[in-house]
């Protein structure tokens, strides 16, 4: 049954929070389960739609998974199937993610064309060039099917730094025979909660954190058991709520080091936070001023690769800065489809000129009204909620699975910080 959101605009949001585990760690780290034979235990795991479907992938290939308490489950890769469930496969990009294992394990995998959120074109030839390299053979059609009678390790130049396809060559080369070197390859938080995942397993995978992996092939893997880490785009995404509600909110086990860019880049439209710890608190007064670059020039906000600024941060960045006193641009330079949630934002009453479909113009601060909405995308549907929670009137959010793809039990996390949000089922 289809459910809305009914959101209340126009009270700030209060009290202290805990984000959940990395929603981008922890479905890698599932079908990472599956190198072994022996037990995985994983924690911190995000009860979120997307996480649903990848386990139930994982049972529809033969291995067991047992939900030990909340956010905790226990993965045997007992595989018995080697192609991916279409219909589930579709639904998500990260189904993807299951070519590594299997072709370590297995020798083989068949996949569906991967699904997830439509902003753009998300390109696959990463992954497969990468899995070519490490003697894998594929055939495209309806399907991608992949096969390799040995995989053996080599240097791969990634022709982009793809965190998904950095993934897959990390979890085919950590049991492939000899060395792999990965040139250009991404380093975000969520690529090093596997790397170090693996090494629990007893991979030998060095320069974690950096562009340049160094992987000594094993023959097996054992069984581990592993914590994920925080969300750090939700945790950006908690300060943009407090931000736009003029609240005041102090999120723990907030991992602070992970926010370094996103801490400079908000400081542009004027925005403070300070640390404690592992803990990061908003406050309420701010100036909110957007801050000119050298000279008086309108500063430009942009997104790039670990460590710049996350792309899936720059919805919020949009929304935050509607309310901000200043013009800024926004350069979004990864997916030419991210934008175009902002024609909402207009009808809503914010003044933003979408320049092209990576480029936007906007001058704040602007009273947001409240609207009848449609999330298109997880972000995007985040920051649709930030606008109605700062936006006069009420509002209505259609298609609210796409933002429970990624967010766990929002509303009433929310609710007990003081939001006036309801769901409906539909």
């Amino acid at each position: 049954m289809a459910k809305k959101y009914l959101i209340e605009g126009g009270y700030p949001l209060k009290g202290v929070i805990k984000p959940n585990g990395n929603k981008n760690a922890a479905l890698p780290a599932i079908a990472a389960a599956l190198l072994t034979e022996e037990e995985v235990i994983l924690r911190n795991i995000p009860d979120i739609e997307d996480v649903v479907i990848m386990l139930e992938i994982v049972k529809q290939l033969g291995a067991t998974v047992i939900k030990e308490e909340k956010n905790t489950y226990r993965i045997k890769g007992n595989i018995s199937k080697t192609i991916i469930n279409p219909e589930l496969g579709k639904k998500i990009r990260t189904s993807i993610l299951f070519a590594g294992p299997l072709l370590a394990r297995c020798g083989e995998v068949i996949l569906p064309p991967p699904g997830g959120d439509v902003i753009g074109r998300r390109r696959l030839d990463t992954h497969f060039l990468a899995l070519t390299e490490l003697g894998a053979r594929i055939e495209v059609g309806a399907n991608f099917k992949l096969s390799a009678n040995k995989l053996i390790g080599k240097e791969i130049f990634l022709d982009e730094a793809s965190v998904t396809g950095t993934e897959n060559a990390v979890m085919a080369a950590v049991t492939a025979e000899g060395k792999t070197v990965i040139l250009n390859a991404a380093s975000e938080p969520h690529v090093q909660d596997l790397c170090n995942m693996l090494n629990s397993m007893g991979a030998k995978i060095e320069g974690i954190g950096s562009n340049i992996l160094k992987i000594e092939g094993i023959p097996k893997l054992h069984g581990t058991d592993f914590t994920i880490g925080t969300d750090f785009m939700e945790v950006g995404s908690l300060i943009g709520l407090a931000i736009v509600t003029r609240g005041e909110i102090e999120i723990t086990n907030a991992q602070p080091e992970n926010m370094r860019m996103t801490k400079w880049v908000f400081s542009k439209l004027g925005i403070r936070w300070e640390t404690d710890g592992s803990s990061i608190f908003v406050p309420s007064h701010q100036e909110l001023k957007v801050m000119g670059d050298l000279g008086g020039m309108i500063p430009k906000i942009d997104d790039s690769p670990w460590p710049g600024f996350p792309p899936d941060l720059i919805s919020i960045a949009i929304v935050v800065a509607t309310q901000v006193d200043g013009t800024v641009l926004v350069f979004e330079k990864m997916f030419e489809s991210r934008m175009f949630f902002v024609d909402k934002l207009v009808s809503m009453g914010a003044k933003i000129i979408l320049c092209d479909p990576h480029r936007a113009v906007i001058t704040g601060p602007s009273r947001l009204r409240g609207l009848e909405l449609t999330s298109p995308d997880i972000r995007a549907g985040m920051a649709l909620v930030l606008a109605s929670l700062c936006a006069e009137g009420k509002s209505v959010i259609q298609n609210v699975i796409q933002i429970e793809r990624g967010y766990e039990n929002l509303p009433e996390r929310l609710k007990n910080l003081g939001a006036r949000i309801e769901v409906v089922n539909d």
